[in-house]
């Protein structure tokens, strides 16, 4: 198959898709997982009813999660019990920073507003720099970052929103954080705990060029 003909291809499928993103919702009887005479259909939520009022979104269940936690329109509970630490780590991680694509930067934050760490640590990846071999053919197979993105995530398509980060931006904070880890290391400071795949402590906020998606 031609390079031209793949293209055409891809760009149809992705036009398909974003037909299925216009912000509205099948109704239950008609989203081909409920059974349209089962007595749950009247007595369940239109997903129109219930998704319309949160900020909208152009993929997948067209709706931004995200925006919607810090907004303050949906206020989940952090957990069940409430003598339970709520964890969440403010730090990004910088992954493949020679490929093709723009590097991906990975927001803690954002995850760990929704997830305990045990959702993910230890049996999706090892917190450990290096350790995982994340690669999109796994991902695209359901595994490692495709266990939510494609599922319950916005889906894989979008791949400007985790691919967000130059390439010779993020070497730079990487380079820039594994030399202040060196000084910290050769003054005898603590080390931070390590991170999957990623140095450590990497900031929260890269700097204002290195977000906004691929250019």
């Amino acid at each position: 198959m031609s390079l031209r003909r793949i293209l055409t291809t891809l760009a149809v499928s992705l036009l398909s898709s974003a037909t299925a993103w216009s912000g509205e919702w099948a109704k239950l009887s008609e989203d081909g997982v409920h059974d349209p005479r089962g007595p749950a259909i009247g007595l369940l939520q239109q997903p129109g009813d219930a998704l319309s009022n949160l900020p909208g979104d152009g993929a997948g269940n067209q709706v931004h999660w995200i925006k919607a936690l810090r907004s303050g329109v949906i206020r989940p509970r952090p957990n069940i019990d409430p003598a339970r630490e709520d964890r969440r780590l403010d730090k990004d991680i910088y992954l493949d920073l020679y490929g093709s694509m723009p590097s991906v930067r990975f927001p803690h934050l954002a995850h760990t507003e929704w997830l305990d760490c045990t959702n993910c640590h230890d049996q999706l990846f090892l917190p450990k720099r290096g350790a995982n071999g994340i690669s999109m053919f796994l991902i695209l197979q359901g595994q490692q970052c495709g266990v939510c993105h494609g599922a319950v995530a916005f889906p894989l398509t979008e791949c400007s929103r985790c691919h967000s980060v130059r390439n010779h931006i993020a070497q730079r904070i990487v380079a820039e954080l594994e030399a202040e880890e060196a000084r910290k290391a050769a003054g005898g400071g603590s080390k931070e705990a390590g991170s999957a795949d990623a140095p450590r402590g990497a900031p929260a906020k890269p700097p204002k060029d290195a977000r906004g998606g691929a250019r």
